[in-house]
């Protein structure tokens, strides 16, 4: 860890291997132990962390994993983009402008991380985020004492919720290049296991996230068009395919003015919806 680091909180969340005995035998004096009694998941460590670092009166926070990916020697690139410009109170890396670095990603994880993206743009309104899923970041003291630390998953999903949590806050983020390393470590994260639990919750978040920002902070056009869209579009959809289905297993052709009862709405909805991610997009803090 560099000189220029004051402090070093290394989270134990309920290992069973030498990791407590290592840190209790380390003899640097930045260190602080913080021990989870049991196995807690990635996001809580991440919390105790940063609580931990704001208790020691940090200005600034960075979170490493401990899984040798993030490179110590770019951690300046993370401080100099908060320090340089003072809108900025979010910063995290972007692993997806190095193609040299991109093509040693494992093809699973890129396919996954691509589809992960777009559903976390939409959720969390960060849309020039490159690559939201990235774990190596640095943010503002007073930033993370403005977010909710109960709102932020216990698991893989953390990154997400803090990012839905800044854009409510209406936090600019900076994305920073910075490639990760991939080696020969285990990855203990199961794209089948984490695919629709993430999917869920990232719909969830992307309500949760209209509703606050959009309508209960400040009624904006943005509700209003998912409001009368939403139902439009759902309704063409739905009274659509099951007429086609209907008319289908009967061997006839599905009268005109069905057919019009369901394209409008339909359409109408669609244009909506897509007026409202116009604004949203418009509407991402930079």
């Amino acid at each position: 860890m560099p000189a220029y680091v004051d402090r070093i909180v290394a989270v134990d969340d309920g290992s069973r291997d030498e990791t407590v005995k290592l840190l209790e035998a380390a003899t640097d004096e930045r260190i602080e132990v913080a021990r989870h009694e049991r196995n807690r998941g990635v996001g809580a460590a991440m919390r105790t962390g940063l609580a931990r670092g704001v208790a020691a009166g940090a200005d600034l926070l960075v979170k490493v994993d401990g899984d040798g990916q993030m490179d110590l020697n770019d951690m300046p690139k993370l401080l100099d983009s908060l320090i340089d410009d003072q809108r900025y109170g979010y910063a995290k890396g972007n692993r997806l402008v190095d193609q040299k670095a991109l093509s040693r990603m494992p093809r699973l994880r890129v396919i996954g991380n691509f589809a992960l993206t777009f559903l976390t743009k939409l959720a969390s309104g960060y849309w020039y985020v490159v690559d939201p899923q990235n774990g190596y970041l640095a943010i503002r003291r007073e930033v993370w004492e403005r977010l909710d630390p109960d709102r932020i998953s216990d698991g893989y999903f953390f990154e997400n919720d803090m990012l839905v949590g800044l854009n409510i806050l209406d936090v600019p983020v900076k994305d920073v290049p910075i490639p990760a390393r991939y080696g020969d470590e285990r990855s203990y994260l199961r794209v089948r296991r984490v695919f629709f639990p993430f999917l869920f919750l990232l719909v969830r978040r992307t309500f949760y996230r209209i509703y606050v920002k959009y309508m209960l902070r400040d009624f904006s056009p943005i509700a209003l068009f998912l409001i009368a869209g939403l139902p439009l579009f759902l309704w063409g959809v739905a009274f659509g395919a099951y007429q086609w289905w209907d008319h289908a297993q009967l061997g006839i052709a599905t009268p005109t003015g069905t057919v019009i009862v369901s394209v409008v709405p339909l359409i109408l909805g669609f244009q909506l919806l897509l007026q409202a991610l116009v604004l949203d997009i418009q509407n991402s803090p930079r």
